[in-house]
């Protein structure tokens, strides 16, 4: 009589009993009293392993696929193995479809086989290595990752709890609930809930050349640098010795006002290169020197900065986090803002518990792997997608365009574990072995294998496309506030210059050496510097009053009489035959008052220092004797600035 073994659970139903006999290997003969069984035989034909050497035990394995923890790739057509040498043969066809079918064909078939490999596989083949252990591996049928559905658990979850399953192996996350049915080992990766979202061209901003600063810093530029710039130096020219002299009127030939310094302070500001007038005073000129450093200063900051601003950059939402107003509140942008996640998993169970109206509002948006959720943030039809972080960053790091990235913090941070059936003698050896190869770098190196890419997946500040603040900014400020106290000090010391040393300069620079130094410091030491000062006292005088007016006209029109009598007096020396005149000599009555004088307030005569000559033999006595006959202003009454 034959012995068949293998069929451990058989039952009444005579069919099962035929199915399950069917396919079983024969492994002895039993013949009366005797039992005759295939066994291995061990080295001296023993029926045992030699001492020392543990036996192997046999696990099953279930997974889901789950890139780079587990890949699925078809074998080899010709051969029908795996083309690398850390890929092995899995299982994706439900059981029931293999009945019937030769082992050897079906391991050939990619529809019922095919090879696995990654991160999980790695580990699970150096635990097989070193624990001494052999396995089947096959895929969960449901295709769920493991939640309660109903009050039942669905997915890799229940293959273990319906002891289909001795352990999961695959990027399975440890929660709360979980493990409240199921052991799990110790993590071999820390993740959490990430967010991936895709870079688009953007376009450069119509208001990017005032992006630089904020609007802080323009209004101090703006309202108080230039406004301070151009009322200091005014300010400092008119207090000048050598400038306005704290005058209403300025100096003969200076032609600077308020308006000219706002004109210089914006030329100096943006480097114009247009005609522009200097001011005079000492002071004055240090003022505009401190504004041009004030303004190179600005300049270099300013384009430095907008160089950032005004290159095409690469747009996309950068979302604070699972708790970003734009997921909070997706219904506030416009258009809304779309994203999702994958079905009954751990992302949405744990956002289901503690965001509700994010769960709700995502559930449409759904997609139903990594694949087709990052394929449709690229396309647009998401704008961000929300899983696990290191499976985000595994896509992004190997997206060929180099468009996907992670953003915000981690979420929920947990980590990745095998799961096994609760209290199984197998857990301590595996938390030994998963210790023991995080202390040794095993872990480490098999990360960096796998999950590491050619793109950079996490997003980075980019500072230089801030704009600047004002306290960015405020060196420059303080140079112009220095400026502005250390030309306050320029102005003490030339006062004091014009007011004490100047007239002890005079005596011991006889050969005007000091004009080498400074041409205006040389200049108020000369002869002709003094007189032209005096001159311009003399000749820039105004009437400040109707009284003064209205004498200037009186003189001028006694000056106009007495001219009359001149000529008549001549008149009558001609007659009567005396000498004291000669050719070309005559004087000649002004011209009447016109009425453009009275508008223009000025005063015509004939008489000037270097138009007239005395005469000292003159009948009448010493009289002035006219050299010229063109009229000379003697005094402005008004002067239009």
């Amino acid at each position: 009589m034959d012995l068949y073994v293998g069929c451990k659970n058989v039952n009444k139903e005579l069919k099962r009993i035929v199915r399950c006999l069917k396919y079983q290997r024969k492994i002895g003969i039993w013949e009366g009293n005797k039992l005759d069984i295939k066994d291995i035989v061990w080295p001296g034909n023993s029926p045992v392993p030699p001492p020392g050497v543990p036996e192997k035990f046999n696990l099953k394995i279930t997974f889901l696929k789950e890139p780079p923890y587990v890949n699925l790739l078809p074998p080899d057509n010709e051969t029908g193995e795996c083309k690398t040498s850390r890929s092995i043969k899995c299982r994706v066809a439900p059981e029931h479809k293999l009945i019937g079918i030769n082992h050897t064909a079906a391991l050939r078939n990619p529809d019922f086989y095919k090879c696995c490999s990654g991160f999980c596989i790695d580990l699970l083949q150096k635990f097989s290595q070193d624990l001494k252990f052999t396995y089947d591996l096959y895929q969960v049928e449901d295709g769920a990752w493991g939640v309660v559905n109903n009050g039942t658990w669905n997915g890799l979850i229940a293959e273990v709890l319906n002891n289909k399953a001795d352990i999961i192996v695959t990027s399975i996350k440890i929660n709360s609930d979980r493990q409240t049915v199921v052991d799990f080992t110790v993590p071999f990766l820390e993740t959490g809930i990430a967010i991936v979202v895709a870079k688009r061209t953007g376009i450069i901003s119509p208001k990017a050349f005032l992006e630089p600063f904020d609007t802080v810093s323009w209004l101090m530029i703006l309202l108080v640098s230039i406004q301070g710039a151009a009322l200091a130096i005014f300010l400092f020219e008119w207090l000048s010795p050598y400038g306005y002299d704290m005058k209403m009127v300025p100096p003969r030939d200076h032609k600077f006002s308020l308006f000219r310094t706002y004109w210089l302070v914006w030329a100096i500001l943006f480097g114009a290169a247009v005609n522009v007038d200097c001011p005079r005073g000492y002071t004055a000129r240090f003022m505009s020197s401190v504004w041009a450093m004030f303004a190179v200063v600005f300049l270099a900051i300013y384009t430095a900065n907008l160089a950032a601003f005004m290159i095409t950059r690469e747009e996309y939402y950068d979302l604070s986090g699972i708790d970003d107003k734009r997921l909070q509140n997706p219904m506030s942008e416009e258009p809304p803002f779309r994203f999702g996640t994958i079905p009954h998993g751990n992302t949405e169970a744990i956002l289901k518990k503690n965001k509700y109206e994010m769960y709700k509002w995502m559930r449409k948006y759904n997609r139903s792997s990594v694949m087709n959720g990052v394929a449709a943030v690229k396309t647009g039809a998401l704008d961000a997608f929300i899983y696990d972080a290191t499976v985000l960053e595994y896509w992004a790091g190997q997206d060929n365009e180099c468009r996907l990235l992670t953003v915000g913090s981690w979420y929920a941070m947990t980590g990745y574990g095998f799961a096994l059936s609760k209290n199984s003698k197998y857990l301590s050896m595996f938390n030994r072995a998963m210790i023991q190869y995080r202390e040794n770098g095993d872990l480490e190196r098999l990360q960096r294998f796998w999950l590491q890419g050619a793109c950079k997946p996490k997003h980075k500040k980019r500072n230089v496309s801030k704009p600047l603040d004002v306290n960015q900014f405020m060196s420059a400020f303080l140079l112009l506030g220095c400026g502005v106290l250390f030309t306050i000090l320029v102005l003490l010391l030339e006062h004091i210059y014009f007011k004490y040393i100047r007239q002890h300069l005079e005596k011991t620079d006889k050969g005007g050496y000091l004009t080498l130094i400074s041409l205006s410091m040389g200049k108020s030491l000369s002869f002709r510097g003094a007189v032209q000062e005096a001159t311009d006292i003399i000749t820039h005088h105004k009437c400040k009053n109707p009284i003064c007016d209205t004498t200037l006209r009186k003189t001028r029109h006694d000056l106009h009489m007495a001219q009359l009598k001149i000529q008549e007096l001549q008149a009558m020396n001609k007659m009567m035959g005396i000498p004291g005149k000669t050719e070309n000599q005559e004087f000649k009555p002004t011209e009447p008052l016109k009425t453009r004088d009275m508008t223009r307030n000025m005063i015509m005569t004939n008489e000037s220092q270097p138009g007239y000559k005395i005469n000292p033999l003159h009948s009448y006595g010493p009289h002035f004797i006219k050299t010229s006959t063109t009229p000379s202003q003697v005094a402005e009454i008004e002067t239009v600035l």
